[in-house]
């Protein structure tokens, strides 16, 4: 009994000790973790959860500059808001599948991979000699393989060192096929590019010529001779590129242009156009063009171009526009006999440029113009973003004060929505008087009209990208006669194949926001002056009419896809 006592009692010690150390282990591991929080990944926020995000980012932004923390909890934080909830609420209604391909990542995965890498690149101080290289997707994102368990997101990245960090950054899109540019396509690269694009047509050579396609031939011939322009009293040479083809191209597209409009689709996704709201170019396009006799024919063997009249607000919770355009095909031999080349459609959803690349080898007019993103220079043209809130007065508000009464140097306010925002309000909201920087303003009426009488009162107007490249302020700057600041890279602005846009706009590289206001202050007062008259001039160019007049929005939405086609025909 004494042996057994013995050896029970040292077991027990040796139980004591054993649970003494594992206390020892685990309080040493707790102090640990609280001590390296700030560097490592401890938790894995939920995508959905705005805290869980705003506290990664905290942690993401210590790696290089403790301002760029601040940065970010605004950038994630803020986007919550809004000034147009129409806007917001077709960020919320779908997911991302249709706006990436096939990509199922969330959107704050993209929103904050988008955030921290365009910040990083663009201002990390640690960059003292390698070159800015800026990884565009060419064909968007390829599907990840969710069954072996790999993710590119950047939420799930070890941030538990600046290397780590980096080298997440760099290889998370490994599913890209990047386009590698050194920097935003500039509007001289963009000219290049046009004209590379006429010199070197792709589209397909039709399997028979045909009379329409002589017609065609015959007018670029005509066009490309223009040498002296008949100066008509209402366009002014220099806010084009070149005014001879302008004038000469809209006169023929007049004379000649017949367009046919398939009637197949029911509504609401085919011919039921939506007047009103952020999508409203498409609509207002599609209901002049149906209802117009001068352009339109019935026998589609007398027809120029073809027109797919589908709303692609509708057609991305359908269908896809290959799934029409096999309809057509099987039905009719026109899409074949060129391969789409004489077919075009009207889109400003801003999914639509992914949504229709099944069918891109038709002419696309869209709002989401990137170049560096699938819109293709020369055969797609820009649909210009047109907000309208009343289609019985669409022009109700135009116009704006003398230059001698705009006493306010910039303006901006809108809804925190992509990456860009923020950093313009970082930089700028509450730091000179001369700058009226906001964010979203009240919806009500009084809140409206403020936003009016701001932009009526600006020199210069901001028209910083939202999501996506494009933004109704570069219609509504013109509208209201404030020279447009166009912040958004690689956008391709509307009409870019006939109108001179540096005539009348300013265009700044999302890189100079910190240098917006000494850019807008070294322009001289008489080029202001010049810029200015000449917004006025290209006005009449963006107006919606209830009876389309010349040289008006839907004269030129259509003249661009004429254009287009012109210069791209080719024949056997």
């Amino acid at each position: 009994m004494g042996v057994f006592a013995l050896t029970l009692r040292l077991f027990h010690a040796e139980v004591r000790k054993l649970l003494l150390i594992i206390g020892l282990a685990v309080s040493f591991i707790i102090l640990f973790q609280c001590f390296s929080f700030s560097y490592g990944k401890i938790f894995v926020p939920s995508p959905t959860s705005k805290i869980s995000v705003v506290k990664l980012v905290i942690n993401a932004t210590t790696l290089n500059d403790s301002n760029m923390a601040e940065l970010f909890i605004n950038v994630v934080a803020n986007d919550t808001n809004g000034s147009d909830p129409e806007e917001e609420a077709r960020y919320k209604h779908n997911t991302l599948e249709a706006n990436t391909g096939s990509d199922s990542s969330s959107e704050v995965n993209r929103y904050l991979d988008g955030s921290f890498s365009k910040f990083k690149d663009q201002n990390s101080h640690e960059r003292k000699s390698k070159p800015r290289i800026t990884q565009v997707a060419a064909k968007g994102l390829q599907s990840s393989n969710l069954s072996s368990g790999t993710s590119s997101s950047f939420l799930g990245a070890n941030l538990s060192s600046p290397r780590n960090a980096e080298t997440s950054i760099g290889t998370q899109h490994t599913n890209f096929k990047p386009l590698q540019i050194e920097s935003a396509i500039s509007v001289s690269q963009m000219n290049s590019l046009l004209l590379q694009s006429i010199d070197s047509s792709r589209s397909l050579r039709p399997r028979r010529s045909s009379a329409r396609d002589r017609e065609l031939l015959s007018a670029r011939l005509e066009i490309g001779n223009a040498r002296v322009s008949r100066k008509v009293p209402v366009l002014h040479a220099s806010v084009y590129q070149n005014i001879s083809k302008f004038e000469r191209s809209y006169e023929m597209m007049e004379q000649i242009l017949k367009v046919y409009i398939y009637k197949e689709g029911v509504k609401p996704i085919f011919h039921q156009p939506k007047m009103r709201g952020i999508y409203a170019s498409e609509g207002w396009f599609m209901k002049l063009m149906e209802g117009n006799k001068k352009f339109v024919v019935k026998d589609p063997r007398r027809a120029h171009l073809f027109y797919l009249p589908f709303s692609s607000n509708m057609l991305r919770s359908a269908l896809n526009g290959q799934d029409f355009q096999h309809l057509i095909a099987g039905k009719y031999s026109f899409w074949n006999r060129t391969g789409g080349a004489d077919h075009f459609l009207v889109a400003c959803h801003d999914w639509a440029i992914n949504l229709t690349k099944n069918i891109r080898s038709c002419i696309r007019a869209l709002c989401n113009s990137n170049a560096a993103k699938g819109f293709e220079i020369g055969k797609d043209t820009t649909l210009p973003v047109t907000y309208i809130r009343s289609m019985d007065a669409p022009l109700e508000n135009l116009g704006g004060k003398p230059p001698s009464e705009r006493n306010i140097l910039a303006f901006f306010a809108g809804g925190m929505h992509g990456y860009l925002r923020p950093i313009l309000l970082q930089y700028w909201q509450n730091k000179e008087s001369d700058m009226k920087i906001f964010g979203p303003m009240p919806r009500d009426v009084e809140g409206k009209r403020k936003y009016r009488e701001h932009m009526k009162s600006s020199k210069y107007c901001i028209c910083a990208k939202g999501y996506e490249v494009h933004t109704p302020r570069v219609v509504e700057s013109i509208y209201y006669e404030c020279v447009p600041v166009i912040i958004s890279d690689n956008y391709v602005p509307p009409f870019f194949e006939v109108l001179n846009w540096e005539a009348f706009a300013i265009l700044v590289q999302e890189k100079d926001i910190p240098s917006l206001r000494n850019i807008l202050l070294s322009i001289p007062e008489e080029k202001y002056l010049e810029m200015h008259a000449r917004v006025k001039l290209v006005q009449r160019h963006f107006l919606w009419h209830k009876r389309p007049v010349k040289y008006d929005l839907f004269h030129m939405i259509l003249h661009s896809v004429w254009y287009n086609r012109v210069f791209h025909i080719k024949t056997r």
